[in-house]
């Protein structure tokens, strides 16, 4: 009869003690939800995504006919009518959204650079007044600016030009923000200080020795300012009125206001945005193997 009991008593092979056989434990069921609520975030971002990248494919007829991730047969003609309309418009917007992008996006990260290391290391009256100036540019929306820069801009004769899209692109509160958190972070007070004493000027001190250690966090400004600057839609919308310095994004919603009366242009537009994310997920690529080459020589040099 004991005997009965203490085999009764012993935990079934392959279970665990305190759980039903064969059902895993509550702390793994509970680990289970970060990665499905993961999982489902990552679903929700890359479905449009997907849906751009096969209705691109498809010709004007197989765009409202089948079924829409079935891949289709016109993605050469589409490429073709986009690069022939109008003369190849389309590339031009291209070009100026990377010049707007380019340009503007390592400006934005030398004044971000600049500004940040000062307010990292220098000491001087009303520092924390400009930091906290800056914190509430950063919550501040960019569609309350646009019309008092648009003004600005009016009275300096500078609307409908390249400057105009560039120039309030230069300074950028939470690029400023960031490279002050990193220049903290990054830049030992000991090594300014020792350069001091060698009798470096403040210049080559930032240069030569604050700024290689700030690369990694300034890539990250850029990166981010890259792609503000490349699918910002509201600024050139409001300076712009020449549509042969359009960027990309105002060039698909003209085109995409055409397709109302004309639906052949639908297929013009979604190629053209097709198109448009690739210099997008080409910089990431790039940027993603330069964040890892830095983590690796850290490692290395450490």
């Amino acid at each position: 009869m004991s005997s009965l009991a203490v085999s009764q008593a012993e935990p079934v092979a392959g279970s665990t003690p305190g759980t039903a056989q064969g059902r895993p434990p509550l702390r793994r069921r509970i680990a289970l939800i970060p990665t499905a609520t993961l999982l489902l975030g990552a679903i929700y971002c890359l479905l449009p995504v997907a849906w751009v990248v096969i209705a691109a494919t498809k010709s004007g007829s197989e765009l409202f006919s089948t079924f829409t991730f079935r891949p289709g047969t016109g993605f050469a003609d589409n490429f073709h009518d986009l690069s022939a309309y109008r003369d190849g418009v389309y590339w031009e917007w291209m070009g100026n959204s990377a010049l707007y992008a380019v340009l503007g996006a390592l400006l934005s990260t030398c004044v971000s650079a600049i500004s940040g290391y000062a307010l990292a290391t220098y000491r001087f009256r009303s520092r924390e007044t400009i930091f906290n100036v800056l914190l509430a540019g950063v919550l501040m929306p960019p569609v309350i600016l646009a019309i008092p820069q648009y003004l600005l801009l009016a009275k300096a004769d500078l609307t409908d030009s390249y400057l105009s899209v560039l120039l309030p692109q230069i300074l950028s509160p939470y690029g400023v923000y960031l490279a002050r958190i990193y220049a903290a972070a990054a830049v030992p007070a000991d090594v300014v200080e020792a350069g001091r004493m060698d009798g470096a000027s403040e210049w080559r001190i930032f240069t030569r020795i604050a700024l290689p250690m700030m690369i990694p966090g300034m890539v990250t400004v850029f990166l981010f300012q890259f792609v503000a600057i490349w699918n910002n839609f509201l600024l050139p919308y409001i300076m712009l009125s020449d549509d042969e310095k359009f960027p990309i994004t105002l060039g698909l919603f003209t085109l995409l206001e055409q397709g109302a009366n004309t639906p052949a242009m639908y297929t013009l537009v979604i190629t053209g945005a097709f198109l448009a994310v690739l210099p997008l997920v080409a910089l990431f690529l790039v940027i993603q193997r330069f964040w890892s080459l830095d983590l690796l020589s850290g490692a290395v040099k450490s």
